[in-house]
């Protein structure tokens, strides 16, 4: 008896996994993405690099020869210092540390106005990316394009409106269970 009950299970199994299969034999196109290499090869990154190495390389050679002059002070105070008199010599190590104060003021505002002026350029080409990706997806009817997190999913796969529906539900059953 247990012998035919299981047969009938495993028969009714079968059918159920044979109807569901072939309802859903329709098949999903998945693509991937792979962000790092169309970053590097992107011609929009050449552009921001050299946009932005034209703007910041005035600064940037501004900050080379204020290195060059304290360098120039360290090396004269190392080669005259001992002929010079205690005054000049605490003067002149003054002004290098009052040079080299303003360099690193200078440096940290570069590298603060660099690093943000990258990141706004690397955050529109993101963008540009994305938008990319999601024509792309619509075009050649992908179902889901993956890179390290979701870049595009159709609707017909997309089960986000259901996820926050149950999420909603289930934050009203607990309210009203604590009322």
């Amino acid at each position: 008896m247990t012998k035919r009950l299981f047969t009938y299970a495993f028969v009714a199994l079968w059918a159920l996994f044979a109807i569901v299969s072939s309802a859903t034999a329709e098949e999903v196109k998945i693509g991937v993405v792979n962000a790092a290499k169309v970053l590097e090869e992107a011609p929009q990154m050449e552009t921001a690099r050299k946009i932005l190495e034209k703007e910041f390389a005035p600064r940037d050679q501004e900050l080379v020869e204020l290195q060059k002059s304290v360098r120039n002070l360290e090396e004269k105070l190392t080669r005259d210092g001992d002929i010079m008199s205690d005054v000049e010599r605490r003067n002149m190590e003054r002004d290098i540390r009052s040079r080299t104060r303003e360099l690193k003021r200078l440096q940290d505002e570069f590298n603060e106005d660099l690093n943000l002026k990258r990141n706004e350029a690397f955050d529109r080409i993101r963008r540009k990316v994305l938008e990319v990706v999601n024509v792309i997806g619509k075009k050649e009817k992908f179902d889901l394009i993956v890179n390290d997190g979701v870049l595009y999913a159709s609707e017909r796969i997309d089960i986000t409106s259901t996820v926050i529906k149950q999420l909603k539900n289930e934050a009203g059953a607990a309210a009203s269970g604590k009322k």
